[in-house]
């Protein structure tokens, strides 16, 4: 849901100004804690911003797009960032979904495709290759792998409920090993973590559709835990709630505990140093969003901010 609240409104509503928006949807590259890129909507459409942790250094990174650009992704180096375009023609009532790449200071805006619906993209942490989830026309919905110029494209998955974007937001572990992703068997419910290896083989399932996983999740810089969030939809009036796992679905451990349905907490990301991790506490009656960090085993919460909207698919540089 696009909310019309400028950036500019939101620095005035704010204390820390925007603060640090981290909603973290592509896996964190091991370093200090850098800046942070995320999407906002700026009362045209999202675009791209990036900030410093302390809530200082807003800067536009897009030029004011036609449509949406979200699901942002950070290369390895810090030097550029790819993300999501998604805009709507209503006179062909085509949906276009895109992959583009621009420089961290706003230069060098690139097309890496073009045709059908390719979404959701992440680094390999060598840089050399970007996951991605392609869902159109033209091939079986899945998760799909290729060059960071937009080549050599071939797949890893392909989603056996034929949903139209049922294998979603890919994952890299920091071992360049292994991608995990959120698996569909309904439409917008019942969704699953998964995990496949690199080259397309010894697929498997990390965490059962019970658990109701959110399409945001993250690795761990370590690489040995991941952060999800549990019961996404609200089922039944369940709350959502943050909890890490193993990579091989070992050691659940819930790190929220909202209940009853009137609040719930999204995972957002690790810090790239490994020492917090990044979440969002929202109310939706009363459209309200907080964000805070916690230690990874779920002590010293602290508020960062409230914010009117909630924060949109962001990554955390590790410079």
């Amino acid at each position: 849901m696009r909310r019309s609240l400028s950036v500019a409104a939101v620095l005035a509503l704010t204390p820390l100004g925007l603060a640090v928006l981290v909603a973290s949807s592509s896996a964190t590259t091991p370093g200090r804690n850098g800046r942070i890129a995320f999407s906002a909507d700026s009362g045209h459409g999202l675009e791209v911003f990036t900030i410093r942790p302390n809530g200082r250094g807003l800067r536009q990174v897009t030029p004011g797009m036609r449509g949406d650009a979200t699901a942002v992704d950070w290369s390895p180096d810090g030097d550029t960032i790819v993300f999501e375009h998604d805009f709507f023609e209503p006179d062909r009532d085509v949906d276009h979904g895109q992959i583009l790449t621009i420089n961290a200071d706003g230069s060098h805006l690139r097309w890496l495709t073009k045709a059908g619906v390719k979404s959701q993209p992440a680094y390999t942490p060598d840089g050399r290759h970007l996951v991605y989830m392609r869902g159109d026309s033209a091939a079986p919905q899945g998760i799909f792998i290729m060059r960071t110029d937009g080549s050599h494209r071939r797949r890893l998955t392909t989603n056996p409920f034929g949903i139209e974007f049922g294998d979603a937001d890919p994952n890299v572990s920091p071992d360049g090993r292994t991608v995990t992703f959120v698996r569909h068997k309904v439409e917008g419910e019942l969704q699953a973590l998964y995990a496949v290896s690199i080259d397309g083989t010894h697929e498997r399932q990390i965490l059962s559709y019970r658990h109701e996983i959110a399409i945001k999740h993250d690795w761990a810089p370590s690489g040995n835990r991941i952060v999800v969030t549990t019961q996404a939809d609200y089922p039944n009036g369940r709350s959502p709630n943050i909890a890490t796992v193993r990579p091989d679905g070992s050691g659940l451990k819930k790190l929220t505990h909202y209940r009853g349905g009137a609040n719930g907490a999204f995972a957002g990301s690790y810090s790239p140093n490994g020492r917090w991790i990044v979440f969002r506490v929202e109310n939706l009656a009363r459209e309200r969003f907080r964000l805070y960090k916690m230690r990874p085993d779920g002590s010293d919460r602290t508020l960062i901010s409230r914010l009117p909207f909630a924060p949109r698919s962001s990554d955390w540089s590790s410079r």
